[in-house]
């Protein structure tokens, strides 16, 4: 395990993006607590989080700032030991606290993963495709459920709303058709090149192997991005074969950290005497935890008092509406009524019958853009693989007709929620005397 452990170091180091790479040293420094190590993993610690929350960053950033950054997203990501939170603002100490960090990322988030997969070059044609259910549906139910709770104390300028929405459709219209635009010119590009690529099952060239043929001083930049995304692929590999070395020695690194740690508590009950408890002199940790118990004791008591009051007022509004329902029963709008619930029947019918349904297999995640072929030989659509053993590929226009089911539901619902804000508004304007309102 000696020898292979330096490798390993040497592997993970290699894996990473080169302008975050670290020296084995420094890892091997950190392991002692050394100080000099810290600034290094800070900055290394924030040029990966950064790649990983897709931000840019530069290396002329002040230390506390990113230091601070590090900081919040490892508390986003879930890193609950104290010790990282309370070390200095300037980067003097702490770099076998931030060796544990790192180390716990790479276990937490697959780091290694997620960086060879934003970082990968991208010499073709690439869209993003989502056939994945969402809870849509339930979300807008929820909305409408509490926004008649709301009063009319609220304040809100019209106004500035039909403003807001304006401006919305404008740049919601002005990126579709920027994307149209895109659409248009990858087609002539596919189209125009179409038999010139090597691979038949691709057969034309993507944009980026278009701009090489028109420049070819280009070529040598891509292929050095490509000997050093292989070269992390290959690191990447070695690293796997060898990653079980490295986590034994991170073991070693935690029993030395909780040797040192119970050496410095035994030295402080020596020097300061104080008549503690039993339970808490055999648990050092038993005030800090009896501390977070009541404290979550009192967010859960808080949280179903809340939750009562909130069911309760659930309740109360389910009462009036039935209530208003057989009111209008009585006054002889039947018809009215029974249609509504017969639309609402179908239309939850209609999500059972697609959750009931059997699964298909939904793509999410970006695919290369491949021109579909006359050929019956060579059909292929769009997909994640281009080899000739290529039958995961989905076609656009399968993945164009579930887009369009989802619309014309999504449609349904949409009509249905405008129905009852008419019928809404239509019982608030009946109680203001003198006033005239027309439904848009």
């Amino acid at each position: 395990r000696g020898r292979a452990l330096p490798a390993a170091v040497g592997a993970l180091c290699r894996a990473l993006p080169p302008r975050a790479r670290p020296a084995p040293d420094t890892l091997r420094c950190a392991r002692f607590d050394r100080p000099q190590a810290s600034l290094d993993f800070w900055r290394l610690l924030y040029a990966l989080l950064k790649q990983i929350h897709g931000g840019k960053w530069t290396e002329s950033d002040a230390i506390d700032n990113q230091i601070r950054f590090v900081k919040s997203a490892l508390w986003y990501h879930g890193y609950g030991r104290p010790e990282l939170y309370e070390l200095p603002a300037d980067g003097s100490a702490g770099s076998r606290e931030l060796l544990l960090a790192f180390s716990w990322l790479l276990h937490r988030l697959s780091l290694l993963e997620q960086l060879l997969a934003r970082n990968r070059v991208r010499t073709g044609d690439e869209a993003s495709v989502c056939t994945c259910e969402d809870d849509l549906p339930n979300n807008q139910q929820s909305t409408t459920e509490t926004a008649p709770e709301c009063g009319l104390e609220d304040k809100v300028d019209v106004r500035y709303l039909q403003w807001l929405n304006g401006r919305l459709r404008f740049q919601w219209r002005s990126l579709h058709a920027q994307h149209q635009e895109q659409c248009k010119l990858l087609h002539k590009i596919h189209l125009f090149t179409s038999g010139s690529h090597v691979d038949q099952n691709l057969g034309h060239f993507s944009v980026t192997e278009t701009d090489l043929v028109r420049q070819p001083d280009d070529y040598k930049q891509l292929l050095q991005l490509l000997e050093s995304e292989t070269m992390q692929l290959e690191a990447f590999l070695e690293w796997k074969q060898l990653e079980p070395v490295y986590w034994q020695w991170m073991e070693t690194v935690l029993d030395n950290m909780a040797e040192e740690e119970n050496m410095c508590k035994s030295q402080n009950t020596h020097v300061e005497k104080r008549g503690l408890p039993e339970a808490t002199s055999c648990c050092p940790w038993a005030d800090n935890l009896t501390g977070q118990i009541d404290r979550l004791s009192r967010d859960l008591m808080t949280l179903q008092d809340q939750l009562h009051k909130l069911v309760t007022h659930r309740k109360a509004a389910w009462c009036e509406k039935v209530k208003a329902r057989e009111e209008e029963l009585q006054k002889g709008e039947f018809s009215t009524t029974a249609r509504k619930v017969q639309e609402s029947v179908e239309l939850k019918l209609l999500d059972l019958t697609g959750l009931c349904a059997p699964k298909k297999s939904k793509m999410h995640g970006s695919c290369r853009l491949v021109l579909r072929s006359k050929h019956p030989a060579s059909k292929m659509g769009f997909g994640q693989s281009v080899s000739k053993q290529a039958v995961s590929a989905v076609s656009a226009t399968e993945v164009t007709r579930e887009l369009q089911m989802r619309e014309a539901s999504l449609q349904r619902e949409l009509e249905q929620l405008r129905e009852e804000c008419r019928h809404r508004l239509d019982e608030i304007a009946e109680g203001l005397d003198g006033m005239i309102c027309i439904s848009p």
